[in-house]
């Protein structure tokens, strides 16, 4: 078998693309948080843009390895996540959430068994990663959409120590500061609390 004629090299491709997509969506929704005064929150969407980045590289460079010769053009046919809307950060959140979700359950699984059935082992192995930082993103997109929605975004039930990303001012409140005491940075310069095994 040809190797840009495997299931495993249009898998890659729609990948590519894919992945390159999320990147500028994570761009703009970090931009859209920031427009709204969540620097915290955009520097975390900022970072998944960087690992959507790196991803979309990673892919490329398998491309790159299967078609020893020039490749001039890939015909790509599939569908991609299109349904953001770019003023609602809120719904962007639940609806980014969704799309992970997609990618960690049904389609890098399934790029995973495809690549192993084709003998692409380490292919394999890279969705099989794949889908557990996609995952991730999942759970970070979901609990900031939670969070944003229920209002406790800067707001607990417990006293919860807040830190400053600014100056790096730290106070154990239920709830944080609307101006940092010390250098006066909006809330939501705040650093945000993400549960690690959501």
């Amino acid at each position: 078998m040809n190797n840009n004629k495997s299931k495993t090299w249009d898998n890659l491709a729609k990948s590519y693309v894919g992945e390159s997509c999320a990147r500028n969506r994570y761009d703009m929704l970090a931009k859209l948080a920031e427009s709204e005064g969540y620097v915290c929150m955009s520097d975390m969407l900022k970072i998944v843009a960087t690992n959507e980045f790196n991803h979309a590289r990673m892919m490329f460079s398998f491309l790159d390895a299967l078609e020893p010769d020039e490749i001039k053009n890939i015909n790509i046919c599939s569908g991609y996540p299109f349904k953001q809307k770019l003023n609602s950060l809120q719904e962007n959140l639940r609806l980014s959430a969704e799309d992970e979700t997609n990618e960690s359950v049904k389609i890098y699984p399934q790029f995973a068994t495809v690549a192993r059935e084709e003998g692409f082992e380490d292919i394999a192995k890279f969705f099989d990663n794949l889908v557990n930082v996609e995952n991730c993103h999942k759970m970070l997109l979901t609990q900031l959409y939670t969070q944003l929605k229920d209002g406790t975004l800067y707001k607990k039930q417990v006293p919860t120590k807040w830190k400053c990303s600014g100056c790096g001012h730290e106070d154990t409140t239920k709830a944080a500061w609307k101006k940092c005491p010390l250098c006066q940075a909006p809330q939501g310069t705040v650093m945000i609390k993400i549960e690690d095994n959501a």
